[in-house]
């Protein structure tokens, strides 16, 4: 009663995803159809076809304020909102070979309380230098392991950060362990917790990687491409104010979750309360053939599913009690189930020609957690309140 669904091939999904993605941005109406076609293409990068599913913990949004919504893109690495740790440092390098450290480069510090007294210039120098022993020690593990870029989870003091940038090893530090875990997906490379556990097949490896300055702002940040593995990817959003940026973010997340259904189940329903309206007419039919006092529930259950086409109606400004009974007659009489409430005032209730239209999957899991949730009032008993003791 309920499945008048249209079944898609992946040939004919593509432009599906295009477009039922591309309703999704309202606020951001002015670029909806690029912003959509470019989180379908970070949901097809991640994808696993075989598996139909989709891990979205792969696709990184990252957010910075300053130019136009039109020069969002899609990054095939991972883009860290960091900098060089050294000024002098290069800021491209191609083939890099990248060490990812969650270890900082600074000597051990004991466990147990201790106290150094340096009384003597040459106390002093000898201290000195092996606290430079150790750093040298350090980076020739790197460098003798063939890693080009150092990326540190932890900082390094400025002895440290000198001494990396004068023996030509380009470092960064500070950057967090999420993205830490993302730069070692996209890199096929390993986290290393101890420099003594560095060994060759545990570097990533990136075509490019490559620091940007934004503008005439001092705003740098690092980008990681070309990667061994490109199943991991980053949307950069750009915009004028952290609002607009904070609103695109919320709309790229649902049409993130609209594209990973459509990889999982490639059915739709069509949109505008269509659905529920058919369903409706359905589940009252189907209340005539129980004589008892199910109907009841039912015919409840039939005018809970009219409230979702209702509440379109009364947001759109619409009245809401005239426009469902118009369309559930107008479905009864055409015979026609594709029709629901004209939102966008395009003239036409038919939702097929307006292309507005859900995932099967979506439209399923809200109907069951709907009813999940009643069944679970109706087990309540009783209320005890505070006043009751």
């Amino acid at each position: 009663m309920a499945g008048r669904f249209v079944i898609v091939g992946y040939l004919d999904c593509l432009h599906m995803l295009y477009t039922v993605t591309a309703t999704l941005f309202c606020s951001v109406n002015r670029c909806k159809r690029s912003l959509a076609e470019i989180s379908v293409k970070a949901v097809l990068a991640v994808a696993d076809l075989e598996r139909k599913d989709v891990n979205l913990d792969l696709i990184k949004v990252e957010g910075k304020v300053g130019g136009k919504l039109e020069d969002t893109e899609l990054i095939y690495g991972i883009l860290v909102d960091k900098e060089m740790s050294h000024p002098q440092m290069p800021k491209q390098i191609e083939d890099a070979k990248i060490a990812i450290l969650t270890c900082p480069f600074e000597p051990p510090k004991p466990k147990t309380k201790h106290k150094v007294d340096i009384d003597t210039v040459e106390k002093f120098q000898t201290l000195r230098k092996q606290e430079q022993q150790y750093f040298d020690n350090m980076v020739q593990k790197c460098k003798g392991v063939g890693a080009t870029l150092v990326i540190c989870q932890w900082g390094f003091d400025d002895e440290a950060n000198h001494l990396l940038m004068h023996r030509n090893l380009p470092a960064v530090r500070w950057v967090g362990g999420v993205e830490l875990e993302l730069i070692a997906i996209a890199t096929g490379g390993r986290i290393v917790p101890r420099f003594e556990e560095l060994t060759p097949e545990k570097l990533g490896k990136a075509g490019l990687v490559r620091e940007k300055a934004f503008g005439t702002t001092k705003d740098r940040m690092l980008y990681v491409e070309h990667c061994a593995n490109s199943r991991a990817v980053t949307i950069f959003i750009r915009g004028g104010n952290k609002m607009m940026i904070e609103e695109t973010k919320r709309s790229i997340h649902d049409a993130l979750c609209v594209a990973r259904n459509l990889i999982r189940n490639n059915s739709i329903v069509y949109g505008g309360g269509s659905s529920e309206i058919s369903c409706s007419i359905s589940v009252e039919a189907a209340a005539d053939r129980y004589p008892g006092v199910e109907q009841y529930a039912i015919r409840a259950f039939a005018d809970a599913l009219d409230s979702v086409p209702m509440s379109l109606a009364e947001n759109s400004g619409l009245q809401p009690i005239e426009t469902l009974s118009a369309v559930k007659s107008q479905q009864i009489k055409e015979n026609n189930p594709y029709c629901g409430i004209d939102c966008n005032d395009a003239g036409t209730n038919d939702m097929r020609e307006q292309n507005v239209f859900e995932t099967l999957i979506g439209k399923q899991q809200q109907i069951l957690l709907a009813t999940q949730v009643v069944k679970m009032i109706l087990k309540i008993d009783d209320v005890i309140s505070p006043s009751d003791f």
